[in-house]
């Protein structure tokens, strides 16, 4: 696999889904896993080739209406800045990715 690419969306890509980023920035330094980040606005996010998304749990509604790769697994948080959450829901998708 290429470096892990993972995408943060919320509604307009730059508040919420860049603290989610950073949040997350912290959880996979602490798993010693690099990858590249990147956060966008839901409209933007169907149309981008990335391994993992994370968003907040309202969004869920939005993406089952969007044609999202087989190979994106979604993460949906119900604190985006708990990294609590971010590493409980995040590790069994880096396990899945044979990153852990």
């Amino acid at each position: 696999m290429s470096q892990l690419s993972i995408l943060f969306v919320c509604g307009a890509g730059l508040g919420s889904s860049f603290a989610a980023q950073m949040a997350t920035e912290d959880v996979l330094k602490a798993k010693g896993i690099d990858a590249k980040l990147d956060h966008t606005d839901i409209s933007s996010a169907a149309s981008m080739n990335v391994d993992i998304i994370i968003t907040a749990e309202n969004f869920r509604s939005q993406f089952a209406k969007f044609n999202i790769s087989d190979h994106t697994s979604i993460v949906y948080l119900k604190n985006i800045v708990s990294k609590s959450e971010i590493d409980e829901k995040l590790s069994p998708v880096l396990q899945e990715k044979g990153l852990l």
